[in-house]
């Protein structure tokens, strides 16, 4: 399926040109459901390679008498990563119980995640197949020496974010012939997610934020925020270990079975980042702008907000600040039992179910507004 817009248009509205959509095939953790491999090219934003086409990879995970319904309006999310963990790698664990987008096609919604340039499958902007613009101390502990940056500065930007969630947005609109489309976001997916549907709310239906990175006082505009620094960073086996376990602070909260299996994972999406020191995924750095109190306050999606009592790395309190300051519909729910990883631990089937219940109905336990703690 393709659709072409003449250069007119690419100028204001630079998102989707064309798509690749392979035979679907039956996986092992959830055997009814169908996984497609999509790909979803877009004139990119990324500063380093602005202008050039962009592949972005996108999952699917649906029941097959769902994917072939006429009607999906209301039925179709879009699963957004966070600043390190590919899509397909952090929402679909091969481990039964532990796939929060087959949790969702088992309950015959279409379920799909995308990876944003830089990120898993999807293109990987050239300067970060370059080990020297990590960070000095990255190349130190992978290497044991450091190297001058061929290039000095943040690789993507919320802005290319935003364009690339576009591209995939009306790419499912059209492919499933739907208006709106329901985003889940986590950690950095919180202000991909959100300042996207604060500029296109004709678009995005209802939302979820797992461990949303909010901040009040973020910079306004990309001209305002500071991209110098390292292009990319690092994570190894030990970097994904430690810091999960200074995150538990209740018995068996995470199974390792299934830290293993995500790990596996993580290095499965990036081939080159395996040629590193002992293995590693890359990820481009991350640099936050235009999601800041004002935006959040003007924006109107009903908004599911869900915090880790355990999460070091978004504390419980950057999510109140998120609910106080939201300006639509909004639930704020705290799992006293989970980390930043909630998705991958014990208690994660109540937050798959509260997200399919908000997705479907913009409530919580009936609670269209309110806030409650999960012991």
């Amino acid at each position: 399926m393709s659709l072409k817009y003449n250069t007119f248009i690419i100028l204001l509205l630079p998102i989707f040109l064309a798509s690749c959509t392979p035979e679907a095939v039956i996986t092992g953790n959830d055997s009814d459901i169908l996984l497609e491999e999509h790909y979803v090219s877009v004139v990119s934003r990324v500063p380093s390679m602005t202008g050039s086409v962009s592949n972005i990879y996108v999952r699917e995970r649906v029941l097959e008498n769902v994917r072939n319904s006429n009607d999906l309006e209301g039925q179709v999310v879009l699963f957004i990563h966070g600043a390190g963990t590919p899509a397909e790698v952090a929402f679909d664990v091969p481990v039964p119980g532990y796939s929060w987008m087959a949790y969702l096609a088992e309950r015959g919604m279409d379920a799909f995640s995308m990876d944003m340039t830089g990120y898993g499958r999807s293109t990987r902007p050239l300067v970060m197949n370059d080990r020297c613009n990590l960070t000095a101390e990255q190349q130190e502990a992978l290497f044991g020496d450091a190297c001058l940056p061929s290039y000095a500065f943040a690789t993507t930007s919320m802005a290319s974010d935003w364009n690339d969630i576009d591209g995939v947005v009306n790419y499912l609109r059209e492919l499933r012939g739907v208006e709106k489309v329901h985003l889940v976001g986590w950690s950095q997916g919180g202000p991909r997610s959100g300042g996207y549907a604060a500029m296109h709310p004709d678009k995005v239906g209802n939302m979820v934020m797992l461990a949303p990175a909010y901040r009040s006082n973020v910079a306004s505009t990309q001209a305002e925020a500071d991209f110098s620094g390292a292009a990319l960073t690092k994570q190894d086996s030990d970097d994904f270990v430690n810091n999960w376990n200074r995150q538990v602070g209740c018995d068996d909260q995470y199974d390792p079975a299934v830290s293993e299996a995500v790990w596996s994972e993580m290095l499965a999406s990036d081939p080159v980042g395996t040629t590193w020191g002992s293995g590693v995924r890359r990820a481009p750095r991350a640099i936050t702008f235009g999601w800041g109190a004002e935006v959040v306050a003007n924006t109107a999606a009903p908004l599911l907000m869900v915090a880790g009592t355990q999460d070091a790395q978004i504390a419980p309190q950057i999510v109140q600040n998120l609910y106080a300051d939201y300006g639509g519909q909004k639930f704020y729910l705290e799992m006293a039992c989970s980390s930043h990883n909630a998705m991958w631990e014990r208690d994660a089937q109540q937050l798959y179910e509260a997200s399919y219940e908000w997705l479907n109905t913009a409530t919580y336990n009936g609670m269209s507004n309110g806030s409650f703690v999960l012991d």
